[in-house]
């Protein structure tokens, strides 16, 4: 991979300094501000030894993993807006998670992502929602700050991922089998389209559940030692990540350019998958209930409709501080 100019590092901070629409565009005297706190959940999540079906080599020592974190977007339009979850923070209490290169489960310091075509949406076509998926992915892979080598592992055969599915059946939080598997498939996961009763799991989306209000999640599972605590083998204050899953709620009514967009909230879950958080405040105008962001972004914890697939200089910001100096570390 190539070396990242020092330039990209200056720009990215020029970038935070900038955002498409300044606070000052609106009568904040008719606003009201959402600022939700952190979730923290406790899950007794075991500690798992890690196959990697996905390099196709024999691991040479143990690898040991554990579900760290989850966040959701949510649609503006049922009032809710999007979080993070925190799941048995414990040992170092660090509560940042991160990618290590020489690290990666795939054996390379490329991000790897894989589609699971086993949880088709009910309202698309897989050749149109892997499509959406593959453009957001690229969106993020082309920002010129980064090397990453973003590629899709494509396998022989079509199979069941998740992690957090079969982990959520094993411990009887669900009665429901999703399917799943405790293997690592790539290090950005799209595993699917779910029912709403998996969005409506309280130990994971609280007692009102979010069937009708989060559109996508996304889950960090992290590597730890074999009693669970979490391991920074870069020593950069940050856990390291083996890999993360993305999950769709089917119970929205999805489309290809429009109100559900499947690109639009690939986007954003994508954005989660290469370890960004939310960005941007939310307000409702009192006067016509209506909510906005400020400054307006792909990563804003909301998504007010439409198709919205461009990467905003915000978004940009916070990617290059992460990755512009990936392939140095």
């Amino acid at each position: 991979m190539k070396a990242i100019n020092l330039f990209s590092l200056f720009l990215c901070l020029i970038l935070i300094s900038c955002s498409t629409e300044s606070e000052a565009d609106y009568n904040f005297s008719d606003q009201q501000e959402f600022t939700p706190e952190p979730l923290y959940r406790n899950i007794d999540s075991p500690v798992m030894k890690l196959k990697n079906p996905a390099s196709g080599k024999k691991q040479s020592k143990d690898t040991y993993v554990a579900l760290a974190m989850a966040e959701y977007i949510t649609s503006t339009e049922s009032g809710q807006i999007g979080n993070t979850i925190y799941f048995n923070n414990r040992g170092n209490k660090k509560l940042s998670f991160d990618f290590v290169p020489f690290l990666s489960e795939d054996g390379t310091s490329d991000i790897s992502y894989y589609v699971d075509n086993s949880r088709p949406s009910k309202d698309l076509d897989v050749n149109v929602t892997n499509a959406a998926i593959d453009r957001a992915m690229n969106t993020w892979d082309e920002l010129t700050c980064s090397d990453l080598g973003i590629y899709e592992y494509v396998p022989e055969e079509i199979v069941s991922t998740g992690y957090i599915t079969k982990l959520l059946f094993d411990l009887g939080y669900t009665t429901t089998d999703f399917g799943g598997s405790y293997d690592y498939f790539g290090d950005v996961v799209h595993s699917g389209w779910l029912p709403a009763e998996f969005f409506d799991i309280p130990i994971i989306f609280g007692s009102e559940g979010g069937s009708d209000s989060v559109i996508g999640v996304t889950f960090t599972i992290n590597y730890t030692d074999e009693f669970g605590i979490p391991i920074d083998l870069d020593n950069n204050g940050k856990s390291d990540v083996a890999w993360r899953e993305i999950y769709y709620n089917d119970n929205f009514t999805w489309n290809d350019g429009s109100t559900f967009d499947v690109e639009s909230i690939a986007l954003h879950e994508a954005g989660h998958g290469l370890s960004q958080a939310h960005f941007g405040k939310l307000f409702q105008t009192n006067s016509n209930e209506k909510f906005h962001f400020s400054p307006r972004a792909v990563m804003n914890a909301g998504y007010v409709g439409g198709a919205y697939t461009d990467i905003q200089r915000t978004d940009e910001a916070g990617h290059c501080s992460n990755w512009a100096s990936w392939s140095k570390r």
